[in-house]
């Protein structure tokens, strides 16, 4: 029962990301592929965005034994 909640968290993380991502990145939509520099945009884009998520879970990760310990 515990992972359907994770389960939608990720997803919200996930769409959000996604949805960041294509409004920085692509600014064509004619066509159905995306451009080198589009395809590059969103690799770099998500990978800061994964990056500063798993920076924010690690600090999460490190300050919640302190957190308990106080209540």
């Amino acid at each position: 029962k515990q992972s359907l909640p994770q389960l939608r968290d990720f997803l919200l993380v996930y769409n959000r990301l996604t949805e960041l991502c294509f409004r920085h990145c692509v600014s064509n939509l004619n066509y159905r592929l995306l451009t080198g520099q589009e395809e590059q945009c969103l690799e770099g884009c998500a990978g800061k965005l994964v990056h500063a998520n798993h920076r924010l879970v690690r600090a999460y990760v490190a300050t919640m034994p302190s957190i308990l310990q106080r209540r």
